[in-house]
């Protein structure tokens, strides 16, 4: 790819690509010029502030949180930058659910996966009741009182914390999520 975001893609890289996402070649094209076009700086890859600056996400409560999660599943190592084929995998987990064809990185529990990860803000592989509280609250916002917020909380953790530990691991927040549709919710129509 380089460093360079001037550089076009091979055919090669198209279809590797293609090959780990599911997306074809007009979609690959596509999401490499909204890259592109996200890369203000032509640094060849993107940093948090280039998606903070994507109108949908500055004006959604969670995006933020929406963009920390991109981060946290791309990089293993904390960094804080995103390449196009990080990029588009990450995009793949937002692809509707195939009954044809099976793509590993868009699974329900790979989806439930980004959802948790949005609300495990101290990246600790659990949910405690002031993060579910914190993620609540920029929701809902000044909508409901305080007094409020905690009983959502309290109840939300109750409900969901099945060994009683105060805290949702992963496989609880899975169980939790059982009866939605989060294949559907989780879901962007790309284009052709």
């Amino acid at each position: 790819m380089g460093n360079s975001s001037t550089l076009m893609l091979r055919d090669e890289e198209i279809e590797e690509i293609m090959s780990e996402t599911e997306f074809n070649r007009n979609q690959i094209v596509r999401l490499y010029s909204r890259f592109l076009s996200l890369d203000k700086k032509g640094q060849g890859y993107l940093a948090r502030d280039d998606f903070l600056n994507v109108p949908e996400l500055a004006v959604n409560p969670l995006g933020d949180r929406i963009v920390d999660a991109f981060f946290t599943l791309a990089n293993d190592n904390e960094e804080q930058q995103l390449n196009f084929r990080q990029f588009v995998k990450i995009l793949a987990h937002f692809q509707p659910i195939s009954r044809s064809k099976r793509n590993v990185l868009n699974s329900r529990k790979d989806k439930l996966l980004f959802a948790f990860k949005m609300y495990d803000l101290n990246k600790n592989d659990y949910i405690t009741r002031e993060e579910f509280k914190v993620i609540l609250n920029s929701m809902v916002g000044a909508n409901i009182t305080s007094d409020q917020l905690d009983k959502i909380a309290d109840r939300t953790i109750e409900e969901a914390d099945a060994d009683r530990d105060g805290k949702i691991s992963f496989d609880e927040f899975c169980r939790a999520m059982e009866k939605t549709d989060i294949e559907e919710k989780m879901s962007i129509r790309f284009l052709n």
